[in-house]
């Protein structure tokens, strides 16, 4: 028996087709010899730290770091009936295919499921890029070595693995130092969440502290006889008041070169000193990875990268698209032979300008995107070769779907081509450079016309046709008046952007030439869903349509030392866990570099002191946060300079409710001031020591007990009580000593 085990149901049932005719039953299909069975993504997972050990229940730096030794897995609750028929199958299967998802996860969560149960049997790998009939019988033909993929496993168990400790170790050590600052709230430490977060807590700074700075230039105006066109002053780079960008910002020097322009003899002309003219094509684009279309699919429509993915992964179980989670925009030479079919499904699903460019296309235009060795697990997502019935799509799928679409069919029209121009004009010893472009062939950019994700200026500057060493006439010119703008704050689009080019924001600027190859951070799965988790944590909140820092991120990044927030060190992560893949770094030494790093940041984590916030209570003893904890009875609020200081204090909607102290005036043990169960405003005074047990009565003017002793017995100690006649006193020792000593109440104290 072969036994297929896909990383979920929807991948099985594709499976199970291009098997042929199957009988369905419990957890999975029988097709002849061939069980197709299924888990629900990952059914294991990795134990918590008190799993381990019962030491490690409760958060403190003694029981750092905490390294698994060995690292175990445990059944997910919900998918213990699932995980059983898979285990069981696996005893029957005389060969076992892998049928994850074609990336690094899906490759690790099948073969921690043959781990963890201890498959000694021949192991082979399926990898779909697409659901659609065609493409799954062209897998099943191309069944591999599962082995071969080792690397592929390996890196994300160094990921998940690295993950864990990094998680795990240091959002307690964080969270431990925070508490005893007064701080309630867990401070959560990612490998690729922090340095996320960081960015975003560090855009907003850049706009608090960004100061506007005017700049000005001059334009001139200029005639050849046909038709007036416009060119900027140079600004010499010697010139005096440039800034340290090179731009003009003392006013005053352009207003003397504009005036002197204004000042020139009537018909003095410009020479044209230089013309470069230079026919350029511009490649088809690419298709689209992911993240490429969560980053368009963000501009253009405002969805999230989480709504792109689950409508991509919608999509993919409905076998309209290609696998969704895929972080690479070429495609694999053989499937070209389906372009003409794809191209005739995607006729009349759009509008009629869309049909007109699609008749332009030529399947036998051979893009860039068409590259085998650009090819890794999986390939850019494109329609599959079955027709969208639009009428059973919402209208994110519909979106989604058109620019996926339009990636494709731009592979299959001409370059984009034009005539970019630029001409240096001369006068009155000044230069000035006018700069245009002339479209010669729109070619793929037509189905980009008027879209918002062209870049392209549709008002392209068109200059007259000129010579060098001709002369032209000088019309006019007029200062430009230039204000720099803060950067913009990031949406979650632009973020999700960030993290893809993480290049850009590194603190080693040695770095950015290595890590420009470098994947970003994080995954094409997984980036969604840490911008997701960065808000539903609390560390950023969503603003209208853009991503700000919350009180508690500022308050993160202040004590997380800066190489755990920027994010050289993930993105080096990344590149590691690229030479794991690749077999060119073992596990181990993998695991290795991470606990070197993880020691470091903990030795850091311990030497921190952090200010209590303003609104957190101070200990009336040593000055020190007071933290709200939950015991037996409800909650209560202690030091955190605890066992040094023990001062405790009652809840009081949310407030410390300081219990005064006093001696007690019988043994001199402390006593403790107390409000009465039954009336919260009437206070009462209570010996901490069992064996005395004294109870007093509370002066409520100088929140003092007050002492009387009982003149009857001269062992207790008289108590205000409630009667039926109205408030009197009595011995405190009454039970003990069967004292009747009753005394008249005057004013809230005993008529002796």
């Amino acid at each position: 028996m072969k036994l297929f085990i896909a990383e979920k149901p929807s991948l099985a049932q594709a499976i199970a087709g291009g098997l042929g005719s199957g009988t369905r039953k419990d957890g999975c299909i029988v097709i002849g010899d061939n069980v197709v069975t299924w888990c629900f993504g990952h059914i294991l997972e990795q134990l918590s730290p008190n799993e381990y050990n019962d030491d490690y229940k409760y958060w403190k730096l003694e029981t750092l770091p905490i390294i698994p030794s060995p690292w175990k897995l445990k059944v997910k609750p919900d998918a213990k009936k699932q995980f059983c028929i898979v285990k069981d199958l696996i005893k029957q299967a005389d060969i076992i295919v892998n049928a994850g998802d074609p990336d690094r996860e899906g490759q690790l969560l099948i073969d921690e499921v043959l781990e963890y149960v201890g498959v000694n049997k021949p192991v082979q790998r399926i990898l779909l890029n697409a659901l659609d009939d065609k493409s799954v019988k062209e897998a099943l033909t191309d069944i591999r070595k599962n082995e071969d993929f080792i690397g592929l496993r390996n890196s994300a168990l160094g990921r998940s693995r690295a993950d864990w400790l990094i998680g795990m170790n240091l959002s307690r050590a964080y969270t431990v130092q925070a508490r005893k600052a007064g701080y309630d709230e867990i401070f959560s430490v990612g490998r690729v969440m922090t340095p996320t977060m960081s960015l975003v807590v560090r855009r907003e700074d850049e706009i608090a502290n960004f100061k506007p700075v005017n700049h000005y230039g001059i334009r001139g105006t200029f005639n050849n006889d046909e038709a007036n066109f416009t060119a900027d002053w140079f600004i010499p780079k010697d010139i005096e008041g440039l800034d340290k960008e090179d731009r003009l910002i003392d006013k005053s020097v352009a207003e003397k070169v504009l005036d002197k322009l204004k000042n020139l003899p009537q018909g003095t002309v410009a020479h044209v000193t230089n013309v470069e003219e230079n026919e350029k094509k511009e490649a088809q684009r690419l298709p689209y990875s992911l993240s490429a279309l969560q980053i368009d699919a963000g501009r253009i429509y405002g969805y999230s990268p989480q709504l792109v993915l689950d409508t991509m992964q919608s999509l993919y179980e409905k076998k309209l698209t290609t696998y969704p989670r895929s972080d690479c925009d070429y495609l694999p030479e053989n499937q070209k032979e389906n372009s003409s079919g794809i191209i005739g499904n995607l006729k009349g699903l759009f509008s009629a300008d869309i049909d007109k460019i699609i008749e332009k296309t030529n399947p036998d235009i051979r893009s860039r995107a068409w590259n085998d060795n650009k090819i890794t697990a999986h390939h850019a997502i494109i329609p599959t070769t079955i027709k969208a019935d639009f009428s059973s799509l919402n209208d994110v799928e519909k979106n989604c779907y058109f620019l996926v679409a339009k990636a494709y069919l731009a592979q299959f029209l001409p370059m984009h081509s034009y005539l970019s121009v630029k001409i240096m004009i001369s006068i009155a010893s000044e230069a000035f450079i006018g700069k245009g472009k002339t479209i010669l062939e729109q070619g793929w950019k037509e189905l980009y016309i008027g879209d918002k994700s062209d870049k392209e200026d549709d008002a392209d500057t068109i200059l007259p046709q000129v010579v060098e060493g001709q002369t032209v006439n000088f019309v006019e010119a007029t200062l430009v008046e230039k204000t720099t703008k803060p950067p913009t704050r990031f949406t979650e689009a632009t973020l999700l952007k960030a993290m893809k080019e993480i290049y850009k924001y590194v603190r080693d600027e040695n770095l950015k030439k290595e890590l420009k190859e470098c994947s970003g951070i994080g995954t094409e799965a997984t980036r969604a869903t840490i911008i997701k988790k960065l808000q539903d944590t609390g560390l950023l909140a969503l603003s209208k349509k853009y991503l700000v820092p919350t009180d508690k991120s500022k308050v993160a990044i202040s004590i997380y030392p800066e190489d755990l927030t920027y994010p050289d060190i993930t993105a080096v992560m990344e590149n590691k866990l690229e030479e794991v893949q690749r077999g060119n770094l073992s596990l181990e030494d993998f695991i290795a570099l991470q606990l070197e790093m993880l020691n470091n940041f903990l030795e850091e984590a311990k030497k921190i002191e952090l200010a209590p916030p303003n609104d957190v209570p101070k200990c009336p003893d040593c000055g020190k946060a007071m933290r709200r904890y939950k015991g037996k009875n409800g909650f209560f609020w202690g030091c955190t300079g605890y066992p040094e200081c023990s001062t405790t204090a009652l809840d009081n909607k949310g407030k410390p409710l300081f219990i005064k102290k006093a001696e007690c005036p019988r043994c001199k043990s402390v006593m403790q001031r107390f409000p009465s169960k039954n009336n919260p405003k009437q206070f009462y005074w209570h010996c901490t020591n069992k064996e005395c047990n004294l109870y007093l009565t509370d002066d409520a003017k100088n929140k003092q007990p007050i002492v009387v002793r009982c003149p009857e017995c001269k062992k207790g100690y008289l108590v205000l009580r409630d009667g039926k006649k109205g408030p009197f006193w009595s011995c405190s020792d009454y039970q003990k000593t069967k004292c009747n000593c009753i005394r008249q109440d005057e004013n809230g104290k005993p008529k002796l």
